[in-house]
């Protein structure tokens, strides 16, 4: 129980120290004009540098990655399955499945996986 507790609270002061040292060293200085502005041969640039972002493309993306990390949950059941009890393993498989086709209903109702308007 001590180790546990000693282990807990300096873990806690630790990722204390980590988090105000990453907020003091990434304090950005006011900077000029010229500082901030892209460099274009040294003239004043003729456009934005900051090109526009397609944030349908970004949520298909993100959606993406979502249900490639769930497939990737899904396959370690599957050496499972030998060493398990057959009842509890179809239940859990299925409830993981049933709320995968509840947020891919979900996405398709909201219209976020319609590529053209």
């Amino acid at each position: 129980m001590l180790i546990t507790s000693t282990i807990t609270i300096f873990t806690f002061i630790l990722s204390i120290i980590l988090m105000s040292l990453s907020l003091i060293l990434s304090k950005k200085s006011l900077l000029d004009r010229e500082k901030i502005s892209p460099f274009e041969c040294g003239f004043d640039p003729k456009s934005s540098a900051r090109l526009p972002f397609s944030l349908r493309f970004f949520l298909i993306a993100v959606i993406f990655l979502i249900f490639d990390v769930e497939i990737a949950l899904i396959m370690p059941a599957m050496i499972i399955q030998m060493s398990s009890n057959p009842l509890y393993w179809i239940f859990t498989l299925m409830f993981f499945i049933l709320i995968l086709l509840l947020g891919l209903y979900h996405e398709w109702n909201q219209g976020a996986l319609q590529w053209a308007e």
